[in-house]
Parts: C-alpha cells; structure tokens; sequence
C-alpha cells in the first residue's frame, strides 16, 4: 500500500511518500511545497493545489493521511492553515482517494511512543524508521510521520468501523 502524508501550510506544504511491502516501510518520496510570501494567499493556494495534484498523480496513493485541525492561539495562522488543509483535501477528493485524519498526538504517539514528542525528535525517529540517508526538512518530515502512522494503523481503523 502506498500513502501520501500532507502537512499543510500556507507558505510550506510537506509531502511523504511511503509504502508498506510486507512489514516494511519504504520511502518513496517527501519534499516542500513552497509557495512566496508575498503572493496574495489565493494564488498561493492555487499553486498548493495544483503541485498536489501533480504530486498524487505521479505518485498515485491508495490513501491520504492529513492532519486533524487543532486549535490555535494566532487565528489568523490557524485560518490559513485551514484554507491550505481544504485544498488538501479538496485535492484528495477530487482524485478520489480515501481520506484519513490523525492528530499530531496520535502521530507523535505512533513514531516516537511519546505524544509529547519535539519536531527534532519526529524528525530522528522518521530518518531511522525509514532509513534515510539524512534528516528530511520539518515539514516534510511530520508528512512522512503521517504517512507512516496511517500505514501501521490503517488495519486496526478498518476493523473499529
């Protein structure tokens, strides 16, 4: 099986591509998506949405695991994050892929066994389950972190519903 992970952002999308052969996790792929600050935020989504449409379409995923929305002191940053979290999804719908949603948590629970876990601590414990040669970038690193997540928990969410 193979999962995209999407940590959206406004400025810096991630991405990750893993695949699950056996009882192994296989990196396929992970980058940014990087849109300019200056560029009015439609525009900016427009460019997110398009490079993942592009992206699914290369990598053709039999999931997405996207972030749950979680709740933010700034609201301007958490709007935005919702907007590109829509375009996300929208993404997925339209090329009819399943959905799945985990919150940063569960995914810092299922890769480092610590829901309390810090994005350098993801970062390592991604590297080593994946075996890359070095650290991705945050961004896509916590991708990669969903991604692995869904691919070791998807048997046991289809067996609870």
């Amino acid at each position: 099986m193979r999962v995209i992970g999407i940590d959206p952002g406004s400025l810096i999308t991630g991405y990750g591509v893993v695949e699950k052969n056996g009882g192994r996790l296989l990196h396929v792929d992970n980058g940014c998506l990087t849109t300019k600050r200056k560029s009015p935020l439609p525009d900016r989504l427009l460019q997110i949405y398009e490079s993942l449409m592009e992206t699914i379409e290369q990598f053709q995923p039999q999931a997405i695991a996207i972030e749950e929305i979680f709740f933010s002191k700034n609201v301007a940053s958490a709007l935005k994050l919702g907007e590109s979290r829509g375009i996300a999804l929208l993404a997925a719908t339209q090329k009819k892929i399943p959905i799945f949603e985990y919150s940063t948590r569960v995914v810092k629970q299922a890769i480092t066994g610590y829901g309390q876990a810090s994005k350098e601590q993801i970062q390592q414990m991604v590297q080593r389950l994946l075996k890359l040669p070095e650290i991705a970038q945050v961004d896509a690193s916590d991708a990669l972190a969903l991604a692995i997540c869904h691919l070791n928990s998807y048997k046991l969410k289809e067996a609870l519903t």
